[in-house]
């Protein structure tokens, strides 16, 4: 009996005891680790579960690849504007186009050179241009009544050098409007040149046509 309670005190003596510094390590790891927060590691998500959510909601639900309809305000709907620029387009040409190819600035300055036969024959011929014929109206209805306002003139008797000073204000009236004409198509807008009143019958005129 005292040799076996002799035994067992030996192997209690001999057991394995850790170093000294095992346990101060350990507890100074532990407290260099703070722990996490439980609001946090409730919320701790892997990047490989983070990846496999990123799906429609992070990009606005509008991805093709994840079955999402592209809207048409966006890049599949870039050129919708295409079809405005192409009708915008093709209505500025139509203004340039006349009947026979003519160019628009000389045939609507024309209309005035002769006033009330150069207004009538572009009236009759030229059906395309809006702009030529608006000048075709606003000739004949300035030079008509200048016309013959100095036939009747000279019919009555008028001194002649008064005449002469009508005649210089019918043709410089009808030089000045064919100059506009021409000047303002030539620069390419096509803005008409109205003259008070009578380019307001003109071009409501052209309107009604």
């Amino acid at each position: 009996m005292e040799s076996s309670g002799a035994f067992t005190s030996f192997a209690k003596a001999s057991a394995y005891q850790p170093p000294p510094d095992h346990g101060s390590s350990g507890s100074l790891l532990t407290a260099q680790r703070p722990a996490l927060p439980a609001h946090q590691s409730s919320n701790f998500v892997s990047p490989q579960h983070a990846s496999s959510q990123a799906g429609p909601s992070m990009y606005g639900g509008s991805s093709y690849q994840a079955g999402g309809i592209p809207s048409w305000g966006s890049s599949a709907g870039g050129g919708g504007g295409h079809g405005y620029d192409a009708e915008v387009q093709e209505e500025n040409v139509n203004q340039w186009q006349t009947r026979f190819g003519w160019r628009t600035d000389v045939v609507a300055a024309s209309a005035y050179l002769l006033g009330p036969i150069s207004a009538l024959i572009l009236l009759i011929l030229e059906t395309h241009s809006d702009y030529i014929r608006f000048h075709s109206y606003q000739s004949a209805l300035l030079t008509t009544p200048l016309i013959l306002f100095r036939l009747l003139l000279s019919l009555v008797g008028f001194p002649h050098f008064l005449l002469i000073i009508l005649n210089l204000i019918i043709i410089g009236s009808a030089l000045f409007t064919a100059f506009q004409a021409y000047r303002d198509a030539n620069e390419g807008d096509l803005s008409r040149y109205h003259l008070p009143i009578i380019g307001d019958f003109a071009d409501r005129w052209v309107g009604d046509e």
